[in-house]
């Protein structure tokens, strides 16, 4: 049997959730950092400081903009990015 690719067009898009400047505030975003990721302190320190770092990858969009939400309200610069549709072979 061949194998077969199916691409489902869903409504929801997959963002991408990117700090991309953690500001003055340094620990009030890696707590932030700490929650959304799940991370220890020490992991989400340096997570925090290698900016322009992807925290979240493949969020609903509701998800990603609660996180910048979240991000933006303890001083941090972030965004969100679509993903790109993944490269499937055409037949």
């Amino acid at each position: 049997m061949a194998d077969e690719y199916f691409l489902l067009v869903c409504d929801d898009v997959p963002h991408d959730v990117v700090l991309t400047d953690p500001g003055v505030r340094m620990m009030d975003v890696v707590q932030v950092v700490r929650r959304l990721t799940g991370l220890s302190l020490w992991r989400s320190k340096v997570l925090a400081t290698q900016a322009p770092a992807v925290l979240l990858a493949g969020v609903p969009q509701e998800d990603a903009a609660a996180a910048v939400s979240a991000l933006r309200d303890a001083g941090a610069l972030a965004e969100t990015r679509e993903r790109s549709e993944p490269d499937l072979p055409k037949y």
